[in-house]
């Protein structure tokens, strides 16, 4: 069960130094370390069942002696991979609506603590890649396209109205917030007279229609532009693999009418309007990872695309590395993963979710997006068959809780910088997962996660130096040096 906290007390247990502060910042993440060249130390940040993103005492660094390789940690700077877009989550119909419930200063509070990170002013999550639905998803107050009816293939009917209620306001808050907030949206289905079933739930695309969908994306990107929210990369379609039993919005879309459309349809649209938004394709589980290489295979529509967006609810991350191995030029995207509130450790599984990022991001991808930013504690809105939770809560009487995957996210998202490098780690000691980066002001980054029911003493050695890092069970731990 999640602890239900009125606002008042949320403030009390912030005052106490211990968790993010809605008013303050993320400890230790907001100034560079100390130089481990001078002999400095390590900054670090604790996650744990009784820390919240927390301090602790800064490690010394010690010089380098004999360890038995594979028993340590090893981070090798000058090994780069990946650059980092960045983390976020997703806007969806019902998050905004449940933000937008909120009064304007618990809301503004809210939204500094997820979007806050500009110099100047106080620290938060510093989310700055985030989703957002191109009509209605399954995390929706009501179905709904931007062209509900009879067909319409010349768009007269076309309007992003309903988004004006909560969706919009909500959106340029953020980015008043984060001004460098990057958004992607995706539609869950086309309206529902242009697929086979003439409706939004399940069903799939008729060809006939190409051409009016791919000025349904142009006439969108423009609306949105038009309310001062571009959004900067958009995906075909959500989980092009299934229509969801017709549940929920889905629509199902073959390989070949996905890569046809893309290619031959909605690039060249773009691109004659003058638009440079990037193209994702897939939007799907990892286990797609043939149908991603297979679709790469098309030159023409390899050049179109600037990526493929992936999910996380089956296979494993691994099989990403098959499309990058292939493609190399080809981004890598996490576009959506989150949690079930009914789960009994909603609330504390920051462990699950800190392993699943550093997997994610050791294998190539440039950003993760989790799913609803918010939601009420029963997990509504919701028009669809699942029972997934916010990345925060919002209950009925205004108060916030703050799920696992939360917490996991602060050590990522925080404290990892747009345009940081992937560096080279290894460890060999079973149960620990880790990854690193170099932020661009050089500083280094190393997350690790002990997901095992004991503590742990970690050597870490980078060229020439060791130190002893203490890892508490089911924890996430953050360090910094430079």
């Amino acid at each position: 069960m999640v602890e239900h906290q009125s606002r008042r007390q949320f403030l009390q247990f912030l005052s106490s130094g211990v968790a993010v502060a809605l008013s303050g910042s993320l400890p230790g993440c907001a100034a560079p370390a100390l130089s481990a060249a001078g002999g400095g130390s390590i900054r670090s940040l604790t996650t744990n069942a009784a820390l919240k993103v927390a301090n602790n005492e800064p490690i010394p660094w010690q010089p380098f002696s004999g360890i038995d390789k594979g028993a340590e940690l090893f981070v090798q700077q000058d090994q780069k991979f990946q650059q980092i877009l960045g983390f976020g989550g997703a806007f969806t119909d019902a998050a905004c609506y449940e933000l937008n419930k909120l009064g304007a200063k618990a809301r503004a509070s809210v939204f500094q603590e997820l979007f806050g990170a500009r110099p100047g002013t106080p620290a938060g999550l510093n989310l700055n890649v985030c989703r957002t639905c191109i009509g209605a998803s399954d995390y929706s107050t009501v179905a709904y396209s931007y062209d509900d009816g009879d067909p319409d293939p010349e768009l007269k009917r076309f309007s992003i109205e309903h988004d004006r209620q909560w969706i919009l306001p909500v959106l340029r808050q953020a980015r008043q917030v984060n001004p460098e907030l990057f958004l992607f949206s995706t539609p869950w289905s086309p309206p529902g007279w242009i697929k086979s079933n003439n409706s939004m739930l399940g069903g799939s695309m008729r060809p006939k229609y190409m051409d009016a969908y791919a000025n349904y994306f142009l006439k969108f990107l423009r609306a949105y532009e038009a309310e001062g929210v571009p959004i900067q990369g958009i995906t075909v379609q959500n989980e092009v693999d299934t229509d969801q039993d017709g549940r929920m919005p889905a629509c199902t879309w073959s390989q070949e009418y996905e890569q046809g459309f893309v290619r031959d349809k909605l690039a060249p649209l773009l691109a004659k309007e003058g638009l440079k938004t990037k193209i994702w394709v897939i939007d799907h589980n990892y286990n797609l990872w043939g149908r991603a290489l297979s679709e790469l295979e098309d030159d023409d529509l390899r050049k179109a695309v600037d990526g493929i967006a992936w999910h996380g609810y089956l296979g494993q991350p691994q099989w990403m590395m098959r499309v990058h191995d292939a493609h190399p030029d080809t981004n890598m995207y996490w576009t959506e993963g989150g949690p079930d509130y009914t789960s009994k450790d909603y609330a504390t599984d920051w462990s699950k979710w800190s392993q699943t990022f550093s997997g994610v991001l050791s294998n190539w991808c440039r950003s993760i997006t989790v799913w609803n930013l918010a939601l009420d504690q029963r997990g509504q809105p919701n028009i669809g068959p699942f029972s997934c939770g916010g990345l925060v809560t919002i209950t009925d009487d205004g108060g916030i809780t703050r799920s696992g995957q939360y917490w996991a996210m602060a050590h990522y998202s925080a404290c990892i910088k747009r345009g940081a490098r992937r560096i080279y780690s290894s460890c060999g000691i079973a149960g620990i997962s880790h990854v690193a980066f170099e932020n661009p002001d050089g500083e280094l980054i190393l997350v690790v996660t002990n997901a095992g029911t004991e503590d742990v003493e970690v050597p870490l050695r980078i060229t020439g130096k060791m130190a002893a890092l203490k890892l508490t069970k089911n924890s996430v731990n953050t360090f910094a040096w430079s």
